[in-house]
């Protein structure tokens, strides 16, 4: 008997009906499913629901359904307990969420048997180092940690130290630093680099600079990357999409490698590399 942990999309009917029909062929199997509290009400699974800190204890495997958002906060809760997560797409066309839903079965036992790839993600970690000498965090994402202006009509000043050594200070809305993972994320919209997703590296991307110098780097993953807020005028952190603190000047955000690694159940197929064509509409010749 294994262990499955699912998330779902809160507002998508066709993955609560997914949801359903997994965790009636699972348990009919012999299998065990979890679901958070909130969820398995939902669906009327009252009796499969756990507590958020339970999700990942003892689990084999977690099943996302949903969209790439909904992959991002199972990651969130399994990526620390090494579960292998696998998403099924309910919606819109994502780049982590690589089977349908007619797959989601079979996709399911064969991950569960061992007979899927298993790819490891690399993780970026986020902590704040304060004016006044404190610390909050760290805070891990498998997409990006992203440091913003607050103000609205306002640029923010962010002086950017690389392993160290001090490198530049960007006027803009932000800056970002992605993962090869979230390379395809809000670093492709910031028009920075687009990396294979199992390739080890960071990317430091400027977000609406207002300088000459608007490259995105892609930087060793050991790099640490220090960005310090200069100036009155504050800037929000946020990780994988979501807000976790505000600084203020002389407050430095620390950007590392996580040293949790995600785990990524595939196809095997090459599915990154059909999902850009398909996104970009590119054609074979």
């Amino acid at each position: 008997m294994s262990v499955v942990s699912m998330m779902l999309h809160p507002d998508r009917a066709e993955a609560a009906e997914l949801a359903v029909q997994i965790v009636s062929y699972l348990t009919d199997s012999g299998h065990s499913v979890r679901l958070l509290d909130k969820e398995a009400v939902g669906i009327n699974c009252s009796e499969s629901g756990c507590a958020e800190d339970d999700f990942a204890t003892g689990a084999d495997l977690a099943v996302s359904v949903g969209g790439d958002g909904t992959m991002l906060r199972t990651f969130e809760l399994v990526a620390s307990s090494d579960v292998p997560v696998l998403g099924i797409n309910v919606g819109h066309l994502g780049y982590l969420t690589e089977f349908e839903a007619d797959e989601a079965q079979s996709a399911i036992d064969l991950a569960l048997s061992g007979r899927l790839p298993v790819e490891d993600r690399l993780m970026v970690q986020g902590r704040i180092q304060r004016s006044d000498g404190g610390v909050d965090g760290p805070w891990v994402g498998l997409n990006e940690v992203v440091l913003e202006k607050k103000a609205q009509g306002h640029t923010v000043r962010l002086e950017v130290t690389i392993d160290g050594s001090a490198f530049a200070t960007y006027a803009g809305d932000g800056l970002i630093v992605s993962t090869p993972t979230g390379s395809t994320a809000y670093n492709l919209s910031a028009r920075g680099s687009i990396v294979a997703p199992t390739h080890s590296s960071l990317q430091l991307t400027p977000v609406a600079p207002h300088m000459l110098f608007d490259r995105s780097l892609v930087l060793r993953p050991d790099t640490e990357i220090r960005i310090s807020v200069v100036g009155e005028r504050e800037a929000n952190l946020s990780i994988d999409g979501r807000s976790v603190a505000a600084l203020s000047d002389g407050d430095a955000m620390i950007a590392t490698r996580a040293d949790t690694i995600a785990r990524l159940v595939t196809s095997g197929t090459g599915g990154f590399q059909q999902v850009l064509k398909q996104k970009f509409g590119l054609k074979d010749r």
